[in-house]
């Protein structure tokens, strides 16, 4: 990064400079809210925006579910009211853990510190949002060489017993990574690890940037936490309101000073919603900022002189897209993958070689090893197969040979080895049945078929026409337009437009966006926005998903291939206990049509499928909701927060009797098979049909 030939204090003036001008051409719409408001209209955002935000709130566990039945109703309510009152309710009550949380999110914030002439000098704030990479502004880190002359503190706060707590230390490291940005005022550098080799995010934690949207609307309070005029950490809570949303900037009033550059800006639920970078000043009809007297200000007065009227911070989702736009390489990219799914920065890395690892970096994406000729049989033994491409045989001895437990995965599994793959589901269900006070079961007594590979190959192929566009290039809505047109059938573009539909997607009126790539046209950014927004799925994972599925569904080729690839390791007489998973439910309901006579299905399991859906219902080879063939018993397994099980329960009479389990999955886990089969009401029919105590 070149050195910007410019003080630290010309860059801030500039920020300042340019907030006034945004806050002065934004004034029509301000004086819009605050009359709105003035009115008694608390949240002065478009309905879109409101049902965002309060599912979000409601998904996020910031209202407590006692509180929305207490309150929401007591009397009738359209849904509007009903929102509007969510966020009003997630404003007034508190839970317990908002302090608790509040320390964590303020553990990651540090005080920035100049080395200068044999000095120390308080200079900014700044914030872990990777294990290893802090935010901060670019007027308070304006090139690669300044971090050079800094460290950061953490801990520079005072303890519970108001006494000075003990400040860590850490040094910048800008050669493993530095990018910033002079109109966004943002820059982002590595900290280098401690003494003992672990990085500041392990020891103090670290935000997780979201791009979802959903996180905050006109008329909400948010709070700071930052080092004013460099003294020890405090926070600003909730003595303010957003006035203004613009593109890539927020207006807000809360009460901060000249040392907060750099802090995050947090709504209740202690998500990071800005990057505060500058107060807003008062001006003249000349442009000229003013004292708090009505007099021109000079720089001689200090800024504690200034009429400040509010403060600007820069959008977290315009960040994130500025970042998932740099032209990095393999190593600096892996970095910002390390930020999270919900950052929407690991997709771009899981493209990245695995040839150029960066040293301690977490991948999201399996090593692709030992993988398999496609379609090539495998070797097998008393563990099963040793080809990544084939499946798994259980043992012959298995729950006395005459009940077979078969487990059927859902996509993106490539590369992956079946073993592994068995041991982990075995490891979720063996957790389950100890809940449900039933024996563990052996790994080696579950078949698992596996057509990982072989739909990886297929879908490739599909791809080959997107790759002179760059298709890992592209945003998640800029890929689905490419996945709509690949279509077999034209009915990808539905079941994203159905899927958003039924999980509340308001129907009229432009959608708030707080999401990575709201500035791209096309209509499937705003439904991939919703839906990542309520789940713990990015828009990555929920587009190609869906593709996934269109295609099994609507090429007769890959489904014939991907059942043949399933029949390839099943079993063909006894009892069956089939125990099925995303796409694998689809994948499932197929398989049941093709079962030889005497295999019994007497168990059915769907977890996270998305079944629900008529795109997808309608499209089985048995056509429509139905009672799957044969099957004695069916238990349909979901979760609130999966935004693949969309459309569960199952409500449709043609469905037939089946027993259907909502279950609490972790919020970062909501779609993991290990996590479905860890509960007692998941494993518990399963463990009693293969032990005989059901």
């Amino acid at each position: 990064m070149a050195v910007t030939g410019r003080s630290n204090e010309e860059l801030h003036d500039q920020a300042v400079a340019e907030a006034a001008r945004r806050y002065e051409e934004s004034s029509p719409e301000r004086e819009r809210v605050e009359s709105r408001m003035a009115a008694g209209v608390r949240f002065p955002d478009a309905p879109d925006a409101l049902a965002v935000r309060a599912d979000r709130i409601l998904d996020r566990g910031g209202l407590s579910p006692s509180a929305v039945v207490a309150d929401i109703h007591r009397e009738a309510m359209d849904l509007p009211d009903a929102n509007e009152r969510i966020i009003d309710l997630s404003n007034e009550l508190q839970a317990w853990s908002f302090l608790p949380r509040g320390v964590r999110a303020g553990a990651t914030v540090a005080r920035i510190t100049l080395r200068r002439d044999g000095r120390e000098l308080p200079h900014g704030t700044g914030f872990m949002v990777s294990p290893r990479l802090m935010m901060t502004n670019h007027h308070v880190l304006p090139d690669e060489d300044f971090p050079r002359r800094c460290f950061a503190e953490f801990n520079a706060q005072v303890t519970v017993d108001n006494q000075p707590d003990t400040v860590v230390r850490m040094e910048f490291d800008p050669r493993t990574f530095f990018a910033a940005d002079r109109r966004l005022d943002f820059a982002l550098v590595a900290v280098a690890p401690a003494q003992d080799g672990r990085p500041a995010g392990e020891i103090f934690g670290w935000n997780r940037l979201s791009v979802q949207i959903g996180k905050l609307v006109l008329g909400e309070r948010v709070n700071i936490i930052g080092h004013p005029d460099g003294r020890l950490k405090e926070i600003v809570l909730r003595d303010n309101a957003v006035l203004v949303r613009l593109d890539d900037f927020v207006h807000y009033r809360t009460d901060t000073r000249p040392g907060n550059s750099g802090s995050p800006v947090f709504n209740d639920q202690w998500e990071v919603v800005a990057l505060h970078h500058s107060g807003v000043p008062k001006q003249d009809a000349q442009g000229r900022v003013l004292r708090r007297d009505g007099r021109p200000w000079q720089h001689g007065d200090g800024d504690d002189a200034i009429d400040w009227v509010a403060n600007e911070g820069v959008r977290i989702s315009s960040i994130l897209k500025h970042l998932a736009g740099l032209d990095l390489d393999p190593g600096r990219r892996a970095l910002l993958a390390e930020m999270g799914p919900d950052s929407g920065l690991d997709q771009s890395a899981a493209a990245v070689p695995s040839a150029a690892p960066v040293p301690g970096a977490q991948h999201t994406t399996p090593p692709a090893t030992g993988t398999g000729t496609p379609g090539t049989a495998g070797r097998e033994s008393g563990a099963g197969v040793r080809d990544t491409a084939t499946g798994l045989r259980a043992r012959s001895t298995a729950f006395g040979g005459r009940k077979h437990l078969v487990f059927l995965h859902g996509r993106d599994q490539h590369g992956r080895k079946p073993v592994d793959l068995r041991l982990n589901w075995t490891a979720g269900l063996n957790r389950g049945l100890t809940l449900a006070s039933l024996p563990p079961l052996d790994p080696q007594d579950a078949w698992f078929p596996f057509y990982g590979t072989r739909l990886h190959h297929l879908v490739s192929g599909r791809e080959s026409a997107a790759e002179s566009i760059g298709l890992d290039r592209l945003s998640a809505a800029a890929a689905a337009e490419v996945f709509a047109a690949e279509s077999p059938t034209g009915s990808y573009e539905r079941l994203i437009h159905e899927a958003a539909a039924r999980t509340g997607m308001p129907q009229d009126g432009p959608a708030a966006t707080e999401g990575f790539g709201a500035d791209l046209p096309g209509a499937l950014h705003r439904p991939l926005s919703w839906l990542a927004a309520r789940s713990d799925l990015d828009e990555w994972t929920i587009a190609t998903f869906l593709r996934d599925v269109d295609l099994y569904l609507g090429d007769a080729a890959v489904r014939q291939a991907v059942l043949d690839s399933v029949l390839e390791t099943m079993p063909t007489t006894g009892e069956l206990v089939l125990v099925t998973h995303s796409l694998g439910t689809v994948v499932g309901m197929d398989l049941l049509t093709r079962l030889p006579e005497g295999l019994e299905p007497v168990l059915l399991v769907t977890a996270g499928s998305p079944l629900g859906l008529d795109g997808v219902n309608e499209r089985l080879l048995a056509r429509g909701p139905h009672r799957p063939p044969r099957v004695h018993d069916w238990v349909n397994v979901w979760s609130p927060t999966d935004a693949v099980a969309i459309g569960c329960p199952l409500e449709d009479e043609r469905w037939g009797k089946l027993t259907q389990v909502a279950v609490p999955n972790g919020r970062d886990r909501a779609h993991k098979i290990e996590e479905y089969l860890a509960h007692a009401v998941t494993a518990g029919p399963i463990g009693s049909v293969l032990t005989g105590r059901g």
